[in-house]
């Protein structure tokens, strides 16, 4: 709605939806985001990426 170009609002609709997701999951979004933007350039596969899912953090992990 207040993008101007289509690519800018997809990324803003993964962030929104990746942070609603995690607050579902009862985490703390801003250390949740600091984790998965320290951790997602190592991934090596999908499964190191499925492993930051919200739903797969455990809250005291970080």
């Amino acid at each position: 709605m207040f993008s101007k170009i289509q690519a800018g609002a997809k990324a803003s609709e993964n962030l929104y939806s990746l942070i609603e997701t995690a607050k579902a999951n009862d985490l703390n979004t801003y250390d949740y985001l600091q984790h998965i933007f320290k951790d997602l350039p190592n991934a090596q596969n999908i499964e190191q990426v499925e492993a930051l899912l919200p739903w797969n953090i455990e809250l005291g992990n970080f």
